[in-house]
């Protein structure tokens, strides 16, 4: 009895902690037919055209099925039976031009989307860019802020109606930065400096995520998105160059070692070439572990 009970109790705590979940994500979730941007409203239509041209062979040729089951039933008499037939050129051009159209079709509709929402592509802004600097850790979002002298881990902020430039590289594993309601999708490496731009039109708080698996922390690596207005945005920078923690070589260190999900994290200053060190592998966990390696074997010999 007292083991039905606990695993009653452990079902309810797990369910409680999964409705407050819910309850968390849906102030902020939203999908890609939700866009709030133009590189997301693109994609949308991207996908929405791509599914009208899809349909123009998915739903003739369901139609075609269930009117030759219908017509070749067994009670038809008037259907023609042709034991010997073997093949029609008519019926040849349709089966395969019509694909050969839908391809074409595709292929047009993504060469262009392709070139028009290329990440790396600047976006109109209507206010002042911004730039942000990236980085995807184990199982969290670090964001630097260069021209504000700030950071914060897991939670971001941008004017809206500003172009939001992002340099985006991996403390870590390789990683996929994706906000579905502003855009696209990008991916994060080692090593390696990604670019991105993106644009908010509506003030809200937006879903962002690590669309790529990278580990047992996995489903904890997301971040809440703020677009503000540009009033607020600077109240926001302000009031975070009041927190006195810096980001700098020793509380990144720190921070990159700590493998799990992290709790919003403001830095009230900031080490300005830090995102290049990490960047160029100046500075890592692996290296400086060697290093300090190293040097306490110099101390015992």
């Amino acid at each position: 009895m007292t083991g039905l009970l606990g695993l009653v109790f452990d079902f309810w705590q797990v369910s409680a902690a999964s409705t407050n979940l819910s309850q968390d994500l849906a102030s902020v979730a939203g999908g890609v037919l939700e866009p709030h941007g133009p590189s997301a409203a693109g994609n949308a239509q991207i996908l929405i055209n791509s599914i009208v041209i899809m349909l123009i062979i998915v739903v003739p040729t369901i139609l075609a099925t269930l009117a030759f089951g219908w017509w070749f039933r067994a009670s038809n008499k008037r259907a023609t039976y042709l034991p010997n037939w073997a093949d029609s050129g008519h019926i040849e051009l349709i089966v395969w031009g019509i694909p050969l159209l839908v391809v074409l079709f595709l292929s047009g509709v993504i060469w262009i989307g392709s070139y028009e929402l290329d990440p790396a592509r600047p976006i109109a802004s209507r206010g002042k860019p911004i730039e942000i600097q990236v980085i995807s850790l184990d199982w969290k979002w670090l964001f630097i802020y260069p021209e504000q002298g700030v950071a914060s881990v897991n939670t971001l902020a941008l004017p809206v109606d500003s172009t939001a430039h992002f340099s985006l590289t991996s403390g870590s594993v390789m990683n996929m930065f994706f906000v579905p309601q502003l855009g696209s999708m990008i991916a994060t490496m080692n090593g390696m400096v990604t670019q991105l731009h993106l644009r908010a039109d509506k003030i809200g708080d937006y879903y962002g995520q690590s669309a790529q698996f990278s580990g047992r922390g996995f489903s904890d690596m997301h971040f809440t998105l703020k677009a503000l207005s540009a009033e607020n945005f600077n109240n926001w920078i302000n009031q975070t160059r009041q927190s006195s923690l810096k980001l700098d070589d020793a509380s990144y260190l720190s921070l990159a070692r700590k493998q799990e999900a992290s709790a919003p994290i403001l830095y009230g200053s900031i080490d300005e070439e830090l995102f290049e060190k990490i960047a160029t592998r100046q500075l890592s966990i692996e290296q400086k572990a060697t290093d300090l390696s190293a040097s306490h074997a110099q101390k015992t010999e």
